[in-house]
C-alpha cells in the first residue's frame, strides 16, 4: 500500500501519483483530493523507501505505522504531534523501544505521527500488506534523516 504514497518535500502532507509526464507529474493529496503538478527537480520520496534507524538496522516505515495501528486500535493517534518533544520520544520508544535516539529526532516523530494520521483519515490503513508479497522487492532508504528531516 505504501509502494503507491509519496512525500514531496517542501510540501505539506502525503500524496497519490494521478498521472506522469516526461518531465511532469501530476500526483493528488490524501487530504483534500487536489491536484498539483511536481517536476522532475522536485524531491519525491515513496514512503515505501523509508524506514526508521534502529539499533539493530531500519525497520521499514510499514512496520512501524503496523505497530501504532495495534497499539490505537486503528484510530488515530492519541499523541498530539504538535506539543512538546518529550512526549513524542516517549510514545516512540513505547511504539519501537530500540529506536536509534541519535539518528531518529522529534522532527522525525512528528512527522510519523502525521503522516500515519494522513493515512488513517484517508482510510489507507493496510500496512501489514508488505510489498514483497506483491513482488516489489522494500529496500529501506539509505538516509531516512534527511529525507524526513528536510521539512520541519
Amino acid at each position: 500500500m505504501l509502494k503507491e504514497i509519496l512525500y514531496v518535500s517542501g510540501k505539506p502532507g502525503l500524496y497519490k501519483m494521478v498521472s506522469q509526464g516526461k518531465n511532469l507529474m501530476v500526483i493528488e493529496s490524501l487530504s483534500d483530493g487536489k491536484r498539483i503538478p511536481v517536476f522532475s527537480s522536485d524531491k519525491l520520496v515513496y514512503l515505501k523507501d523509508i524506514a526508521i534507524f534502529t539499533e539493530n538496522g531500519e525497520i521499514p516505515l510499514s512496520e512501524v505505522f503496523e505497530k501504532i495501528k495495534l497499539k490505537e486500535n486503528g484510530a488515530k493517534c492519541a499523541v498530539d504531534a504538535k506539543p512538546g518533544n518529550e512526549k513524542l520520544v516517549q510514545y516512540l520508544e513505547e511504539i519501537l523501544p530500540d529506536y536509534d535516539k541519535n539518528k531518529v529526532y522529534p522532527s522525525d516523530i512528528r512527522k510519523l505521527i502525521n503522516w500515519y494520521n494522513i493515512l488513517v483519515e484517508a482510510k489507507l490503513t493496510d500496512f501489514a500488506t508488505s510489498e514483497t508479497e506483491t513482488g516489489d522487492k522494500v529496500e529501506p532508504a539509505s538516509d531516512k534523516t534527511e529525507e524526513i528531516s528536510s521539512e520541519k
